[in-house]
């Protein structure tokens, strides 16, 4: 599966085999195996890939899940959550470290009948109401 990331990634970045690999001091029919699956990356290169496609490690190594395209960057999926009895939930570390979640930190539930519930940073809201206060004087 990693091997379809990389080829997928490389060419929504727009970047040849040769390209790549020298972005990433390998060379170009290390790219080649690695999109094959003939061999895969080892860590340090897995990091140097990602940072040249600018995609994260995640979307690089990810697997059973849509790989990275247009309009994909920036998405994540984070697994799983269960809701509790009294309709907790907990966050998964990885998404609470990439979104700065802190004890305390407040979450607004949205929610749409036909696509679902979002948790959104209630900061957002609060910073779009000073902004409309702003521009209203």
């Amino acid at each position: 599966m990693i091997g379809e990331n990389i080829l997928t990634a490389r060419k929504h970045a727009g970047l040849t085999q040769e390209a790549l690999a020298e972005a990433v001091g390998v060379s170009r029919q290390t790219i080649a195996k690695w999109e094959a699956g003939e061999s895969t990356p080892d860590l340090a290169m897995a990091g140097a890939l990602a940072k040249a496609l600018e995609i994260s490690l995640d979307d690089l190594v990810q697997i059973g899940l849509p790989p990275v395209g247009p309009g994909m960057r920036g998405k994540h999926m984070f697994g799983l959550v269960t809701v509790g009895d009294k309709g907790q939930i907990v966050i998964p570390v990885q998404a609470r470290r990439m979104f700065d979640l802190q004890p305390g930190t407040q979450l607004m539930v949205l929610g749409d009948e036909s696509q679902g519930l979002a948790l959104v940073n209630a900061n957002f809201f609060l910073e779009a109401l000073e902004v409309m206060r702003h521009d209203g004087k």
